[in-house]
């Protein structure tokens, strides 16, 4: 009963980046799983596990196989994206099933052609006759012809979508989607916040160098600060020659912009080629010159 309803189930074709996705978390988990395993080791030797590690490897797979492909006719990348393995060498378009001849062949060319490789060094390496060198030397060539093939296969899948893998070609097994794939409804409410928001950013950025911050500033400040009335006396003179208007501390090099205002010249002159229309702070006046200070201003008068 359960084969009759397996058999009419219908397939529906996978896209080229889920099938590339499943070989992705298939090698994230061989990692992840083997890793676990030798971190079990961790008391032991150094290099207790390095002479039997392809061994090792090779069981590893095997019990991975055995719940996963031959169990589910799936990997854990493909059963964790909804895929599975279907007999493509089968006449009807229903799923089937893979046979157990395609379960076992899957094993021989994945963990038994991975140990093989691992092993073909060790094996033939200290063999000095002429005939294991020959077997050695076959085996390379035959590594290399089969990774050939399989940058072939992997264009051939790019362009028409199926048999990810040199092995799947070979054994005709096709990855299909266990159920039909319902229609996936996306709110884009984040998505236009994200983009309103990066949209007022870079107007942001855009303007506010156009905008000059210093003279805004000082702007405001001489509206919120009593205007202090012009005077040409010396003693008015004399009473603002004891800070700068502009960093408020004892004037260095004082200069005046023709205002009874004095400023430190490296504060004037830096504010002045920032801006050519600067005014001063405090009155409000235009800088009409740059000239030193003629009166005598004492240090000892900071203290009175």
């Amino acid at each position: 009963m359960a084969s009759s309803i397996g058999n009419e189930k219908s397939v529906n074709p996978v896209l080229r980046i889920s099938q590339l996705d499943a070989l992705e978390l298939n090698k994230a988990l061989e990692q992840l799983v083997w890793s676990q395993f030798t971190s079990c080791f961790h008391g032991f030797k150094p290099g207790v596990l390095a002479q039997f590690e392809p061994e090792v490897k090779a069981f590893i797979c095997l019990i991975l196989w055995k719940f996963t492909i031959y169990s589910k006719n799936a990997t854990v990348g493909q059963a964790i994206l909804n895929i599975q393995y279907k007999n493509n060498l089968s006449q009807t378009e229903k799923y089937q099933p893979l046979s157990k001849h395609q379960k076992l062949w899957y094993l021989i060319f994945t963990v038994g052609g991975r140990w093989l490789e691992e092993r073909c060094y060790d094996l033939f390496s200290n063999r000095q006759q002429q005939s294991f060198c020959k077997i050695k030397s076959c085996i390379g060539f035959g590594s290399g012809l089969l990774k050939l093939c399989g940058l072939v296969n992997f264009l051939i899948f790019l362009r028409k979508g199926t048999f990810a893998t040199l092995t799947e070609r070979i054994l005709g097994i096709r990855s299909v989607f266990c159920k039909p794939q319902n229609i996936r409804q996306i709110g884009f409410e984040y998505m236009n916040r994200e983009l309103l928001w990066h949209g007022f950013a870079e107007f942001l950025i855009y303007l506010l160098p156009l905008i000059n911050v210093h003279k805004l500033k000082l702007k405001i400040s001489s509206w919120c600060l009593p205007i202090t009335g012009l005077s040409n006396s010396e003693n008015t003179l004399a009473s603002h020659c004891r800070e700068c208007s502009l960093c408020g501390e004892w004037p260095t090099m004082p200069h005046t912009i023709g205002c009874p205002h004095v400023f430190c010249y490296y504060c004037i002159k830096s504010n002045f080629l920032f801006d050519m229309y600067f005014t001063c702070p405090k009155c409000g006046s235009e800088v009409h010159s740059i000239q030193p200070l003629k009166h005598k201003i004492e240090m000892t008068e900071l203290h009175v």
